[in-house]
C-alpha cells in the first residue's frame, strides 16, 4: 500500500483551461488526473448530440486532451479518472483506442462506468416505484414527464475504483458526483470500505475543495490581489494518506495561491447544511474537520466525522421548459440612465400594442446594479448603460417577434444607442432542472474494461 498518494485535478468544468491538465502531469509527481466536464445542462446537450449521432454525446475535448498527453501518461504511469463519457462512454472509449493506436499503444486499459443514465428506463421505473418528485418543491413528476430531456443517476466512487482494480489506466464515467471522481482512487489505493466513514468523509471533502479546479488555488479567491502570476496558475493536488488525512497543494513554481482562507472558501461553495453534506458514498459533517496552515502553498486537513450513505440517489433531470431571448443595446450620452429607461419603455409598449405579450420579460440596466440590486447607489450622472431586454414563453414565434423590435430603435428613440451586433436575438430553448431522488436499489452500476 502507498504511504502517499498524490491527485490532481485538472478540470472544473467543461470549457475550462485546455493547458492546465497538461501541466498537472508534465510539471512535477502525479499519480491520478481527474477531470471534471459534467454540469446539469451538459447531459441535455450530450443527449441531443447523440440523437443526431449515434457516436457523439461525450466530452470531445477529452480526447483531444489524451492525444496531447498519452505518452507522458504511459511514461510516468499516471492514471486517469474523468467524467467525459457523458452520455456515451462506449463511444468515447473507441475515440481513445483509436488515439491509443496512433502512439503506438496498443495495450491502454480503459474502464467504462454506467448505469446513471436512466433517460430510457423512466417509465420502467416508475412502475417499480420510482416517484420522481421534485426534491426542491415537491412538484409531481406529471408536470415535466413528457419533456424531459436527460436524466442521470448521482452515482459514486465504487464502481470508479472497481474499474481501476481491474487494471484501467483511464476511467470513463458519466454522472458521478464531483467529489467521487478524486475518492475512487483513494478507495482503489487504500482498501477503504463503505463502513470506513471518517476516511470516505476525508477523501469526499479533499474532492470536493478540488472538484472546481483553481478555485481553490487563487481563482475566484476573494482577496484577488494578493494573488501572484494569475497567467500561470496551478491546478489543485491532494496528497492522501491511508488515514485519510491530505494537503491541498500545487506544483512547486506554478501560480496561484494555497492557503487557508482560498481553501475556506472553496469548502463553502455549494454548501447546504454543514452538518449533512450528502454524497452517495457517505454523509458527511462538514463541522467536525481541522485546518492548518503549514505555508509553502500546503493547507493540511484532518480528522473528518462521516455518517452512513443515505438509500437513495439523486438524479439530475432537464426538461424544456420554453423559449427565450434577449437582446442588448448600449445607451451613451448624457442622461444615459434615462434614455435607456425610456427605450425599454418603448420596446415594450410597441410588443403590447401589436398584441404580443410574453409569460415573463425582464429589463436590465447593466452598470447600474443589475447585479446587486440596491447595494449601490445609482450615481447623479452616467454616461454609459448596456440595456438588456430578455423575453421567455412557450411560443416559439412569439419569442421570435420580439427580436424584431430591438433594433428599430437604434433610428426611432432617443440617441446616443449603438452596441446592437449579432443580428436579431432569436429563440432558443430553454432547458430547466428538475432534482429528484431514487431508491438505490433501482439503480445497478456496470463496470467494463476494453
Amino acid at each position: 500500500m502507498k504511504q502517499l498518494v498524490r491527485i490532481g485535478n485538472g478540470q472544473g468544468f467543461w470549457g475550462d483551461s485546455i493547458d492546465a491538465p497538461v501541466r498537472l502531469v508534465e510539471d512535477g509527481p502525479l499519480d491520478y488526473l481527474t477531470l471534471d466536464y459534467l454540469a446539469e445542462v451538459t447531459m441535455s446537450i450530450m443527449q441531443r448530440q447523440k440523437e443526431k449521432n449515434p457516436q457523439a454525446g461525450y466530452a470531445r475535448d477529452f480526447v483531444e486532451l489524451i492525444d496531447r498527453i498519452l505518452p507522458t501518461l504511459m511514461k510516468k504511469n499516471i492514471k486517469v479518472i474523468a467524467n467525459a463519457g457523458g452520455v456515451n462512454a462506449p463511444a468515447a472509449a473507441e475515440a481513445l483506442q483509436a488515439v491509443a493506436r496512433k502512439h503506438g499503444v496498443n495495450d491502454l486499459k480503459i474502464g467504462i462506468v454506467e448505469g446513471d443514465d436512466i433517460l430510457s428506463r423512466i417509465d420502467e421505473l416508475v412502475d417499480q416505484g420510482a416517484t420522481f418528485e421534485n426534491m426542491d418543491t415537491g412538484a409531481p413528476f406529471s408536470e415535466i414527464r413528457d419533456r424531459v430531456k436527460s436524466a442521470n443517476v448521482y452515482i459514486g466512487a465504487f464502481p470508479l475504483a472497481e474499474a481501476l482494480s481491474r487494471g484501467a489506466q483511464i476511467v470513463l464515467a458519466g454522472r458521478v458526483t464531483d467529489p467521487a471522481l478524486a475518492l475512487g482512487p483513494m478507495i482503489h489505493e487504500f482498501g477503504w470500505q463503505p463502513d470506513d466513514v471518517d476516511k470516505l468523509a476525508l477523501g469526499t471533502l479533499a474532492g470536493h475543495i478540488t472538484e472546481c479546479g483553481a478555485q481553490c488555488t487563487g481563482g475566484n479567491y476573494s482577496r484577488w490581489w494578493e494573488v501572484p502570476d494569475y497567467a500561470g496558475i496551478g491546478y489543485p493536488i491532494i496528497e492522501i494518506q491511508p488515514d485519510g488525512e491530505f494537503v491541498i497543494t500545487k506544483h512547486e513554481g506554478t501560480g496561484g495561491v494555497v492557503n487557508l482562507m482560498g481553501v475556506s472558501e472553496q469548502i463553502l461553495y455549494e454548501m447546504g447544511d454543514p452538518k449533512n453534506y450528502i454524497s452517495p458514498d457517505v454523509v458527511v459533517d462538514f463541522t467536525t474537520f481541522n485546518l492548518k496552515d503549514e505555508g509553502n502553498d500546503r493547507v493540511r486537513i484532518d480528522t473528518v466525522k462521516g455518517g452512513p450513505a443515505t438509500p437513495f440517489y439523486k438524479v439530475s433531470m432537464s426538461y424544456f421548459a420554453g423559449y427565450k431571448a434577449s437582446g442588448q443595446l448600449t445607451i451613451s450620452g448624457p442622461r444615459a440612465y434615462e434614455k435607456a429607461q425610456k427605450v425599454a419603455e418603448i420596446v415594450w409598449e410597441r410588443l403590447k400594442r401589436t398584441g404580443y405579450t410574453f409569460q415573463d420579460t425582464r429589463t436590465e440596466y447593466l452598470g447600474i446594479s443589475s447585479c446587486h440590486g440596491d447595494i449601490n447607489p445609482v450615481p447623479k450622472q452616467i454616461n454609459e448603460v448596456v440595456l438588456r431586454l430578455s423575453v421567455r414563453d412557450e411560443d416559439k414565434n412569439t419569442v421570435n417577434r420580439f427580436g424584431k423590435e430591438i433594433a428599430p430603435v437604434i433610428t426611432n428613440g432617443p440617441p446616443g444607442i449603438t452596441g446592437f451586433a449579432g443580428g436579431r436575438p432569436k429563440a432558443q430553448e430553454i432547458i430547466a432542472y428538475w432534482p429528484a431522488l431514487i431508491p438505490k436499489e433501482l439503480i445497478q452500476t456496470r463496470v467494463t474494461v476494453v
